[in-house]
């Protein structure tokens, strides 16, 4: 049987009082000159957007994505120069792409093409979606030009101990040769970036690498590569699937000793 609780032990506690504040307090804090900065602020703010919309997308930040204080690097640490010569652009597309190739994409794809998501903290735009879209193209090539191609890939039938005959039908013939390591072989990160710099991307290339002194330890290969499918990619979307292919088979695959389409 449960002992009965004395009344004696309820003892009401007492709530703390509530803070009032003053109306003379509220209108002194918003005569304040941090609230009537924070209003000039955003004044001004209006004013830099609507100057900066005359301003191509790829040359400025937006000013409302711009921090107050610098968030990565050191004060001190210089500014790694990346290119803003249109011209410079042009020739790079001349290269890569052949006679044309500067007007063969809009003026603010050509640079978001060539624009990592490391460069401006990725507020002028980057081209991580044109990579994705431009690597499938690459590989669909060159799986297509390891079946066209009678290379050195294709695998040799072992001899059967029993003297049976595999089944062989010409749809199947040298698909053997469509595998992994053919393809990885064909898109070599060390080949692609090699062919990357011929066509001078390097140049152009907007990134910060992490270590600006010693680039391939900052991974520029990869970069290059990213880069260089991310021009394809932008093909595809404003040209259309033939001209990349195209492209991928001309400018890509045949400089890296491919036959396909010749």
């Amino acid at each position: 049987m449960a002992s009965e609780i004395p009344a004696q032990a309820f003892v009401a506690i007492p709530r703390p009082a509530r803070r009032r504040i003053s109306c003379s307090t509220v209108s002194v804090c918003s005569h304040t000159p941090a609230f009537s900065r924070a209003l000039s602020t955003s004044s001004d703010l209006e004013e830099l957007e609507s100057d900066a919309a005359a301003k191509p997308r790829w040359q400025y930040t937006p000013p409302a994505m711009k921090a107050p204080v610098r968030l990565r690097g050191y004060p001190g640490q210089p500014e790694f120069k990346v290119n803003s010569d249109p011209a410079t652009l042009d020739r790079f597309y001349v290269r890569m792409l052949g006679h044309g190739g500067d007007k063969m994409l809009s003026e603010e794809v050509k640079w978001q093409s060539v624009t990592h998501k490391s460069f401006d903290q990725g507020r002028r735009g980057f081209n991580d979606r044109l990579a994705f879209l431009g690597k499938q193209i690459v590989l669909l090539q060159v799986s297509l030009a390891l079946i066209q191609e009678n290379t050195a890939y294709s695998k040799k039938i072992p001899v059967d101990p029993y003297g049976r005959t595999p089944f062989q039908h010409p749809a199947l013939q040298r698909l053997d040769s469509l595998s992994t390591d053919a393809k990885n072989s064909m898109t070599d990160k060390k080949r692609l970036a090699t062919l990357a710099k011929q066509y001078g991307l390097q140049e152009v290339l907007r990134w910060l690498p992490k270590k600006p002194t010693h680039l391939a330890e900052s991974g520029i290969d990869v970069i290059l590569v990213h880069a260089m499918f991310a021009v394809v990619g932008a093909v595809a979307l404003e040209r259309g699937g033939l001209v990349a292919n195209q492209v991928v088979r001309d400018r890509i695959l045949k400089p890296l000793g491919s036959g396909v389409g010749m």
